[in-house]
């Protein structure tokens, strides 16, 4: 049962007692009181335990105090430094010891000195010898005592003694019972106050004078005395000195970085700090340091004050540099951030680090040293002067390094950049370490020059030049011809031709400006704009204006375009429509004429991959003017039979146009490159091991770089999303699309039937009669125009729309837009399906069955991995907001351009802030091609009646009909 009845008054109290065994503890107790508010002799201990019984006379100081205070308890002492039970009496008598003394009571001094600062303002008694916790009232004195330590030295002795000043006022504290309460810090109990003092002073430098007036020291003795205990005390304490003198010395300090480094270790840096003749290690935190110096028979202890926070600001300034302290035994070793972050960090980090930093350390005030022995390093920046002369086919390079003071031929350096060796002897016998960034950048230029005694440079390598001038590495001087050759992006402007139909837009017109550049420094390009920009339609206004140049001239030329068969009637429709005044050779089909010499007759021949590979052999005796390769990723396997045969081919000009020059691979470059400037990435496997491997493998960046640096003159890359200001908020394109082989044998066979029946109800009148026999017949040419499949599950043969479409598509998908596909057959759209199942391509779906339409529509606008929606036009043709989706798709053409409309507008409508792109397929040579010229002759018609595919039909005449079967 609790001695105190928490229900009466009561209060608590902090006391001050002296265990017999662990020194002087504080315990918390709560006293009854008197009926006169007095102390009554009732009182108790409190514990965590028992505190809540009297947490109305508590605060939540008090309960951090009790909870503190219980851990310097003696069973709680006891229990943490000796793990079996013992009770306190046992312990003390036959375990407890002076070692165990030493070890236990700093940390109860810890806790005290954090009690004494909580109790503060609260009630703090000494304990009597029995027990009582409130014997005698204590105050903590208001504030920090100083104590001043006195050296009276006489021909025989030096007498030592402190003294106490507190508000000003000397203190008498010997021979006054005074008693040592803490000793680190120390705590003096002097007639019930309770002192502590500045600058942390030790309890037991004061206890031997509590009872002692001086302690004297003989002359025999002194000179040990005085380099083991006073030159410290004067570090850390105010000293007064008589017989002996300190200088207190102030010097501008000079922090130094001392590169240490040996045979075998990896280099370290040691900060110091130079304070006139004395030095420091950095990391310490004496703020006064003491020399002592004798002089005969006098000593001399010079102070020299140390400003911390300067020095702290030198060690920051390393850390903001990236310098980390080395973790070693001394805080005065530093290492670059890189080692720790990198197990494998080269063991040059330092050298680079220290030469990147040199002249920024030099001018905030550091010096630099190293240490004596075999190799000396040379620390200082390191800088590459490049002077480029331009010569007819190539560039002459003059380079310069300076390492430090020192300046050596660049081309010295060549073997040991290839190589990778780091460490260069100069003719002083001192090391220069080649800088890491020089590897990856220079490393380029020396794999591409010509080999001999300068550095030559083809001229298309104009990109490592550029990057070289764009580096902080490098100082670049070129001439005026130069520079203006490698500054690319303010190309002149040239006129667009005078028989083109049509106007490019700002973005085409940069593009047509940018060809013209490469044909006057004879370099190779690839247009690898984004779908859709035009790509077709710059270069017809360059072989227009190629073709109005060279009759002025008085010359002809032909050039030759590649491409895949599906684009072919494209690239003629095209040049109808912008450059009629072209002479065009479509030079394909199975009774193509072989006769090479027949091309002299054109300005333009059109071929196919396949055709080329055929008929490499003669076409590689003609020398064109300009060879183009349209979608010219079909080049990018460099052991496939179309690379080989376009690489025979001979031309004075070459051009790429491809959306996707990159389809999987970095590799994909290599060929392409190579076709439009033979040698500009280097041999295929210098190309595969310097750039493939790391940018693919390895997540290289700056070989990312460099490659870009290389091939930027040449690629000339805007995507939809650049010229968005300059394009129309919707653009329309055709694709005529080839049949394959087996799908036009299979739509003629068809077509033949229906067209049997249908003349002979021509001749004989019932022609009106039998218009669901021509809507059947001609829905069914359409169905195998896109895809046999749709009216014969048997078929196996290939569609070219289907081919056509899928290429597109991915090419589209690839680069991140959201496509809307439209068909108005289900069946069409069910064989998209199974295709993207089989591919695993995500997509959403939407015919005339599917419920929940909201849903469907909301997952595809929110959804970034589906970028792909499927829908029957009966189905999506109104009632739907798609403005995630910027391309469209037509896969078939309407009988009303009011149906095809609508379907356009599911994204080209208010909240799309992107351009739409539409695609619309048409099958070559089929009723597709036919319904799409009527439905242009009809358009007036159509755009006010026409609303049906009945109605369609029932507009068509006979003559109609007899063109549309023809």
């Amino acid at each position: 049962m609790l001695r105190v009845d928490s229900n009466k008054p009561c209060k608590i109290v902090y006391s001050i007692c002296k265990h017999d065994f662990l020194g002087y503890l504080i315990e918390p107790h709560v006293v009854q009181l008197n009926s006169d508010e007095g102390f009554s002799l009732t009182y108790q201990r409190l514990f965590s335990t028992t505190a809540e019984e009297f947490s109305s006379i508590l605060d939540e100081t008090d309960f951090r105090l009790i909870k503190l205070l219980e851990e310097i308890e003696q069973s709680h002492i006891i229990k943490r430094f000796h793990k079996k039970a013992i009770r306190p009496v046992e312990y003390f008598r036959t375990i407890f010891d002076e070692k165990i003394y030493e070890v236990i009571r700093p940390k109860i001094e810890k806790k005290l000195v954090e009690a004494l600062r909580l109790i503060g303002g609260k009630d703090l008694f000494q304990m009597s010898k029995e027990g009582w916790p409130v014997e005698r009232k204590l105050i903590i004195a208001s504030e920090p005592a100083s104590v001043l330590f006195h050296f009276r030295r006489s021909v025989t002795e030096t007498r030592y003694f402190p003294t106490i000043k507190f508000q000003g006022q000397r203190i008498e504290f010997m021979f006054k019972d005074a008693q040592i309460i803490c000793n680190h810090p120390a705590w003096l109990l002097l007639e019930d106050v309770l002192y502590y003092f500045e600058e942390d002073v030790e309890g037991k430098k004061l206890l031997p004078f509590l009872n002692k007036r001086y302690i004297s020291i003989p002359k025999s003795s002194e000179k040990t005395y005085f380099e083991k205990f006073v030159a410290p005390l004067i570090e850390k304490h105010a000293v007064y000195a008589e017989g002996f003198e300190i200088r207190t010395e102030k010097f501008e300090a000079v922090p130094i970085l001392k590169l240490l480094h040996s045979g075998t270790e990896s280099p370290l840096l040691q900060l110091y700090f130079r304070y006139g003749d004395y030095v420091f290690p950095a990391g310490s935190d004496r703020r006064v340091t003491v020399r002592m110096e004798k002089k005969d028979n006098d000593y001399i202890f010079h102070r020299i004050k140390r400003s911390l926070s300067w020095e702290k600001n030198k060690i920051n300034i390393l850390q903001e540099l990236g310098l980390k302290s080395s973790g070693s035994l001394f805080q005065n070793v530093f290492s670059p951030e890189a080692i720790y972050q990198d197990a494998e960090a080269s063991s040059f980090s330092v050298m680079n680090w220290l030469n990147q930093h040199h002249d920024e350390l030099g001018e905030r005030g550091f010096s630099f040293e190293q240490t004596e022995g075999s190799k000396r390093y040379v620390i200082g920046r390191s800088k590459l002067d490049l002077e480029i002369r331009e010569n007819n086919d190539w560039f002459d390079i003059h380079a310069v390094v300076h390492f430090g003071p020192y300046q050596i031929p660049f081309i010295d350096l060549k073997n040991h950049i290839l190589n990778k060796i780091r460490e260069f002897k100069l003719p002083s016998g001192e090391i220069a370490v080649i800088p890491e960034e020089w590897f990856a950048q220079y490393s380029n230029l020396l794999q591409f020059t010509e080999s001999g005694k300068q550095l030559r440079l083809k001229k298309y390598h104009i990109g490592l030049v550029n990057d070289f001038s764009n580096s902080d590495l490098a100082t670049v001087t070129m001439d005026r011809k130069l520079q203006k050759l490698a500054d690319f992006e303010e190309i002149e402007e040239f006129d667009v031709p005078k028989a083109f139909n049509g106007i490019l837009r700002p973005y085409q017109k940069a593009g047509y400006n940018w060809f013209h550049f490469l044909k006057k420094y004879n370099f190779g390009g690839c247009l690898a704009d984004d779908m859709g920009l035009g790509k077709t339609v710059q270069t017809l206004a360059l072989m227009q204006k190629i073709k109005e140049d060279k009759q002025e001239e008085g010359i002809h030329t032909t050039s030759l375009i590649i491409m895949p068969t599906s684009l072919v009637y494209n690239w003629l429709n095209e040049a109808k429509k912008f450059a009629p005044k072209l002479k065009i050779h479509v030079h394909t089909g199975s009774f193509r004429n072989k006769d090479v010499e027949r091309f002299t007759a054109y300005d333009i021949v059109f071929t196919t991959y396949g055709i080329c590979r055929v008929d490499i052999e003669s076409l590689k005796t003609f020398y064109f003017n300009y060879i183009i390769l349209d979608e010219s990723q079909n080049i990018k396997n460099p052991s496939s039979k179309s690379f080989k045969a376009v690489k025979a081919l001979k031309s004075k000009h070459k051009l790429i146009l491809s959306g996707t020059p990159v389809e999987n691979t970095v590799n994909d470059l290599w060929t392409q490159m190579s076709f439009i400037n033979p040698g500009l990435l280097g041999s295929q496997s210098l190309f595969y091991s310097e750039f493939v491997i790391p940018i693919e493998k390895k997540k290289d960046e700056e070989k990312a770089a460099r490659l870009q640096a290389l091939i930027k003159p040449f690629v000339l890359r805007r995507t939809k999303s650049q010229v968005a200001t300059e394009l129309p908020p919707k653009t329309e394109n055709l694709f005529y699309c080839q049949m394959s082989e087996e799908q036009k044998e299979y739509y003629e066979k068809i077509k033949s039937e229906y067209r049997n029946v249908l003349l002979l109800n021509l001749e004989d009148g019932s022609f009106k009669k039998s218009q669901i026999q021509v809507l059947q017949g001609l829905t069914k040419l359409r169905q195998i125009a896109n895809h046999p499949q749709m009216i014969d599950d048997g078929y196996e043969g290939d569609s070219g729309k289907f081919e056509n479409v899928i290429h597109t598509l991915e090419n589209v998908l690839s680069r991140g837009h959201k496509v809307l596909v439209f068909s108005q057959f289900v069946k069409h759209l069910d064989i998209y399906r199974q295709y993207f199942n089989s591919t695993n391509v995500p997509y959403s779906y939407l015919d005339g069955a599917t419920s929940k339409r909201g849903e469907v529509v909301r997952k595809f606008q929110s959804d970034k991995d589906i970028k792909l929606f499927l829908i029957s036009i009966k189905a999506g043709g109104v009632g739907l907001n798609l403005t995630e989706a910027d391309y469209v798709f037509i896969l078939d053409p309407w009988w009303n351009p009011a149906v095809e409309q609508q379907a356009i507008d599911r994204t080209h409508r208010i909240g799309q802030n992107k351009n739409v792109f539409i695609y619309k397929f048409i099958t070559k040579d089929t009723v597709e091609e036919k319904i799409l010229a009527l439905q242009n002759r009809k358009r007036k018609v159509a755009e006010s009646l026409i609303t049906t595919e009945e109605s369609f039909v029932k507009s068509l005449t006979a003559k109609d009909i007899e063109e549309i079967l023809s």
